[in-house]
């Protein structure tokens, strides 16, 4: 016969169900954290992609009319599908047709990254303000973390 203190329940223990949990949340915080960082560069990697494709459709654009728009939406839909915006605000891009009066004789578009050590902006022009166009919006100053370009 066996005696009720013989006997053995199968099963985990209190403390070995924490332990087991709190390791299960470590490691879930630092694969989050990873996670996050992948977004962060996933979103400024198509914040530059953005911005190669307006300029190509500018260039385009200045092809056919020897100026360049007063605003990016004129590109659409000739040059480009659509207007690409942030993904993170959904606001387009910044945008400036530069020269005097009317006559658009350059632009200055530009984007900001999250990531302020991005390498990406080791290579953009980091321009300073410049004069408008008629209808154009302000110029704005390339300082990062702003990724800039001009023609």
């Amino acid at each position: 016969m066996m005696s009720i203190y013989r006997m053995h329940k199968k099963g985990f223990t209190l403390i070995e169900l924490l332990v087991v949990i709190a390791i299960i949340g470590i490691l879930s915080s630092v694969v989050l954290a990873s996670l996050n960082s992948a977004r962060e560069k996933s979103r400024d990697a198509r914040r530059i992609s953005d911005i190669k494709q307006i300029q190509l459709a500018l260039e385009l654009y200045f092809d056919s009319n020897a100026a360049y728009p007063t605003v990016t939406s004129a590109l659409v839909p000739s040059y480009i599908a659509a207007n690409p915006t942030d993904p993170t605000t959904s606001a387009i891009y910044s945008y400036s047709a530069l020269g005097s009066g009317a006559v658009c004789s350059s632009y200055h578009l530009g984007a900001t990254l999250e990531n302020t050590t991005h390498t990406a902006l080791d290579a953009d022009i980091d321009a300073t303000a410049g004069t408008a166009c008629t209808g154009s919006a302000a110029d704005f100053a390339g300082t990062d973390p702003l990724y800039d370009v001009k023609p």
